[in-house]
């Protein structure tokens, strides 16, 4: 691999456990045709030895469907939120950065613990309930239009882009997130899911709700799914906003 064309250097921050210190850690690795970090980072845990030539640990990170479905490939690439299994090293400069996302506690290396968009998930009751013990007979229909729309929002992998790029999601904040948002709007939407429409909206209105949305738009940019958080967002204000009248007339 003397030839720079040959090969691909990753600059990876690495951290051996949550209360530890971080360091940076540079490897080189075989370039294949049509690469993916995934491949890059499998390559470095059966050889894991700097680009200095001193053997380490190998690096850790999350990987499962490996066609950008799951969503727990999730990390900082050059700086930017995405997925390492559809992210290809050709698309990239000569040194790549890897560094795990910054919105949640870091277990290890490249993993983090993102317990709080699924604890945000239970928040929003983000579920349709249906105890599944007699026949319901053939669904309700909707309109073609917002079953696209709500097909669109089904396409949420939980991975955690569209948190990491909002500027209102962090430590110091209560804001429950936009993934969880879209997810109520979706809920929502659902016939049978509308029967608890008014405890979903009900958890937005509770402090770190909808309210705290800064409509950075980061989290549609982001998403690599493509999914219109933004539209939900919209749309879930309309919605908050009726509830909130409706609670107040008590009704």
């Amino acid at each position: 691999m003397d030839d720079a064309r040959d090969r691909v250097v990753l600059r990876i921050l690495r951290k051996d456990r949550p209360d530890g210190p971080s360091r940076w850690e540079t490897f080189a690795v075989a370039r294949e045709p049509r690469m993916n970090l995934i491949s890059c980072l499998l390559a470095i845990q059966q050889d894991p030895v700097t680009i200095e030539g001193t053997p380490t640990t190998p690096v850790a990170f999350e990987a499962n469907c490996l066609e950008e479905v799951c969503g727990s490939c999730s990390m900082l690439i050059d700086g930017i939120p995405r997925q390492a299994c559809s992210t290809l090293v050709d698309d990239l400069g000569p040194t790549i950065e890897l560094r795990p996302l910054t919105k949640f506690p870091v277990v290890r290396d490249l993993v983090v613990d993102r317990a709080a968009m699924f604890e945000a998930l239970k928040r929003i009751r983000a579920w349709i309930p249906l105890d599944g013990t007699h026949e319901l007979g053939p669904g309700p229909r909707v309109s073609e239009r917002e079953r696209i729309f709500c097909y669109q929002l089904s396409r949420c992998m939980t991975c955690g882009c569209c948190m990491e790029g909002c500027p209102q999601y962090n430590r110091r904040s209560a804001f429950i997130g936009p993934a969880p948002l879209a997810q109520v709007r979706l809920f929502n939407a659902h016939p049978t899911g509308a029967m608890i429409a008014g405890e979903r909206l009900g958890a937005l209105l509770a402090p770190g709700g909808i309210a705290d949305c800064g409509n950075s738009q980061n989290c549609v940019r982001l998403c690599p799914k493509d999914v219109p958080i933004t539209d939900a967002i919209a749309d879930l204000g309309w919605q908050t906003t009726k509830e909130l009248i409706r609670r107040l007339l008590g009704h």
